[in-house]
């Protein structure tokens, strides 16, 4: 927190970072977004600004000037009494402060606490005690979902291996007793299975190298036109109708330098998005654009002709485990392609096509050489 490694300066309520020019950076403590409360070398406190009031619903008036252990009568999980066990102006005098954790206020109300021991000079004694509230909710919001990526993928996983283990046992115990074509028949099902389950570990390193940050763009020359009729024609030769596509490349095309492997992911993606959910004729626009701050791009427009997203669901379609009414899968896959997408700078939209259907619209600008970012 900014009052732990800057050591504000208190000044009648103000907090001063240290700088050339104080009054610049005054910082009023109702203005910081985290609960702040500041005790004296008595234990007294002495700052308890607005945040702190919202989280512990106790008003200013009832906190300043009385013991910090009265004001925050804070417990740990097991129930000990919090400012006993840690005794910050009695104990060990090497001690600068305590990590965050959870605590329960009166009536079990969570509560995330950090606390830092500002002393005189190193091992003196304590002369502020400044401890930092926030609200457990965004932390919770955040282990639930880890939890249900978790609960997805467990049951994601299980069938496509207990068909692995299924075959693969009945083939090494009964490996005579199957013709040619029975065994082939087998192996292509483990075959698939052992895809499925490959593409479900690989989206998970997505999902887990975009939450972090460390998804890795290698740009290189692309030509999204030809990627585009490069999946087409694989669609076709999976089985669908070459009339169900309608392809529209517009001229004056910028080069455009991007990760082509991440580019085929997400083309992929909202095409068999398209062919699987949508309705009628599928329709691939490729047109050049001209972005913000004449930032030459290159727009893709994937649309169809089905029933489309309902207008509620339009602001979920790219958040995890989103599936429409008739949607299969994990409901990773737009999380994935909005992801990429933004790892390229670029954006990607959704909305309602001239046929009815769903319309996805990314932008990638032009973006520069792997070896020049």
């Amino acid at each position: 927190m900014v009052v732990g490694t800057s050591r504000l300066a208190e000044t009648h309520g103000t907090l001063l970072c240290p700088s050339s020019n104080p009054e610049a950076l005054a910082i009023d403590p109702d203005e910081l977004p985290d609960g702040l409360v500041v005790a004296d070398e008595t234990g007294r406190v002495i700052c308890f600004n607005d945040a702190a009031v919202r989280i512990t619903t106790t008003a200013k008036t009832d906190a300043i000037g009385l013991p910090l252990e009265r004001v925050l009568p804070l417990e740990d999980l097991k129930g000990r009494r919090w400012w006993a066990l840690t005794d910050p102006y009695g104990g060990l005098a090497t001690r600068v402060g305590q990590p965050e954790r959870y605590l329960l206020l009166p009536g079990g109300r969570e509560v995330l606490v950090s606390a830092r021991y500002v002393r005189e000079r190193p091992t003196g004694p304590i002369r502020r005690l400044v401890v930092s509230l926030r609200g457990t909710e965004a932390r919770r919001r955040n282990e639930r979902s880890h939890a249900e990526l978790i609960a997805t993928v467990a049951h994601e996983l299980r069938s496509p291996l207990t068909s692995v283990k299924g075959f693969t046992a009945t083939l090494l115990a009964k490996w005579e007793r199957f013709t040619d074509d029975q065994k082939r028949l087998m192996l292509e099902t483990v075959d698939a299975d052992a895809n499925r389950v490959t593409r479900l570990i690989a989206e998970l390193l997505d999902i887990s190298r975009i939450d972090s940050g460390r998804l890795e763009v290698r740009r290189q020359p692309v030509d999204i036109a030809a990627a585009v009729e490069r999946h087409v024609q694989a669609l076709i030769a999976s089985g669908q109708r070459p009339d169900r596509f309608l392809v529209s490349i517009r001229g004056g095309l910028p080069d455009l330098w991007a990760d082509p492997d991440k580019v085929d992911q997400v083309l992929g993606n909202l095409l068999e998005n398209a062919v699987r959910h949508g309705e009628g004729t599928v329709t691939i626009e490729v047109a050049p654009v001209s972005a913000k701050d004449d930032e030459k791009g290159t727009a893709v427009t994937v649309s169809d002709e089905g029933p489309g997203i309902p207008e509620e669901s339009m602001g979920r379609v790219f958040t995890r485990f989103w599936r429409g009414s008739k949607r299969g899968g994990t409901g990773l896959g737009l999380y994935i392609v909005k992801g990429i997408v933004e790892a390229h700078g670029g954006t990607i939209t959704v909305g309602r096509g001239p046929g009815g259907g769903a319309e996805f619209r990314f932008i990638l600008p032009v973006g520069a050489p792997a070896y020049l970012s």
